[in-house]
């Protein structure tokens, strides 16, 4: 599985959901990727696929976390700069850099949105008592952008909240503004 997941973060493979999913015990499993030096991870439910950075077409006037959009087989996805979402500054592009194309619920319908990462590291399993909740204080990011700081080899993964950080209502405000 690692070996899969480290061809795409070399730019060589576009990786399908059921490759992902796989013989694995699926509430536990976490794609982890890279913003700048902090490890990130997203559960594997809400991923499509991981494809290379490019063909961006960039959207006029939008927030500057909205790098452009992609045609996927036909349909028009926003890609999202999550640095730029965390206040972070626009992500530096590399050879690694990579597109996690994720589904997010919105008013319980399906919305496909692409989030740009620095690299894609591995597929991560977490058991849920190594979970820690939210910390109130010294979080880089809003704390309900997070679901919890999983333990992984005496570091921190911090979980992301995908609906929330990709909530299509608050961003469609700041659009707006």
């Amino acid at each position: 599985m690692n070996a899969v997941v480290n061809e795409v973060a070399q730019g060589r493979s576009v990786v399908p959901r059921g490759a992902l999913l796989e013989g694995q015990d699926d509430d536990q499993q976490y794609l982890t990727f890279m913003l700048g030096a902090e490890i990130f991870a997203i559960n594997i439910l809400s991923i499509k696929e991981i494809i290379e950075y490019g063909n961006l077409t960039i959207v006029p006037k939008m927030p500057s976390f909205i790098r452009g959009v992609i045609n996927l087989r036909g349909s028009v996805v926003p890609v999202i700069d999550l640095a730029a979402r965390f206040e972070k500054g626009e992500a530096k592009l590399s050879r690694k850099t990579c597109i996690v194309i994720i589904e997010v619920e919105h008013e319980e319908v399906q919305q496909v949105i692409g989030v740009m990462v620095d690299a894609v590291n591995e597929v991560l399993e977490i058991a849920s008592d190594q979970i820690e909740p939210v910390p109130s204080f010294g979080a880089k990011i809003r704390t309900d952008f997070i679901n919890g700081m999983g333990k992984v080899d005496q570091k921190f993964v911090i979980i992301l909240n995908v609906n929330q950080v990709l909530s299509v209502d608050e961003m469609a405000e700041l659009v707006q503004v």
